[in-house]
């Protein structure tokens, strides 16, 4: 009998190795597009989100701000000189420490115009208070190095504008009636007056609207409109 020999297998050619190389380097790129895209999407997702975070915690201040503001005889509680709005409140916190001057104005830091708030720290005298509403119109033009350190900063903007509601209408503060501030002297103590008591003093508008213009790139962008009502009133305007 004739021994069987052995059949010769037959290997991969050169061309056909190439062929499977360039297969899987195709694979290998469509793979790294496709997640690199669900990466992207992902990123955008979370910094839209992050965006329309920052902004309804920095809406939620604005109102809580208005919500908090304070009467005092002889003194503004919310003053809008074209650049900053200043408002005096109470603390919510800590109400027993005296009363709060916060702040908001724009200003481009590393070249983007951002919308910036400042608080003092609680203040429990009307030389005090006078001080701090005075720093905070300061802060609002040229702030120093210390007001700096009482700022936040909240969300980019373009613009923003400020409108009073009175006499039935929606006009600029800075032509608006009825306004009344004296200069505070002497160390008396400030205390917080009762919110839903309005003074004859009172110089709080029926209402407060902020309009943004959200700068582009965000997560929301372009017009914003925020109205605020008084609580005492009870109604809108």
């Amino acid at each position: 009998m004739h021994a069987r020999r052995p059949r010769h297998l037959r290997g991969f050619t050169l061309i056909e190795l190439l062929v499977a190389v360039a297969i899987m380097a195709l694979m290998a790129v469509l793979s790294w597009r496709g997640l690199d895209g669900i990466s992207r999407t992902q990123i955008g997702l979370q910094q839209r989100t992050d965006d329309v975070m920052a902004l309804q915690a920095t809406l939620a201040q604005w109102g809580a701000d208005l919500d908090a503001m304070e009467t005092q005889p002889d003194f503004k509680s919310i003053d809008w000189d074209g650049r900053a709005l200043r408002v005096l409140r109470r603390s919510r916190t800590e109400p027993e420490k005296g009363l709060l001057v916060v702040a908001w104005t724009q200003r481009n830091l590393d070249g983007k115009s951002q919308w910036l708030r400042w608080q003092s720290p609680p203040l429990s005298s009307r030389g005090a208070l006078e001080l701090a509403w005075q720093k905070a119109a300061q802060w609002g033009q040229n702030p120093s190095e210390d007001d700096r350190l009482r700022e936040v900063v909240t969300v980019p903007i373009d613009q923003w504008q400020i409108f009073y509601y009175r006499g039935n209408a929606w006009t600029n503060p800075l032509s608006s009636a009825g306004t009344t501030a004296g200069a505070v002297n002497g160390l008396a103590p400030v205390r917080p007056s009762t919110p839903a008591t309005p003074t004859a003093s009172d110089d709080i508008p029926q209402g407060v609207r902020l309009v943004l213009n959200l700068s582009a790139g965000q997560g929301i962008s372009g017009k914003l409109t925020r109205d605020w009502v008084r609580p005492v009133l009870g109604g809108n305007p």
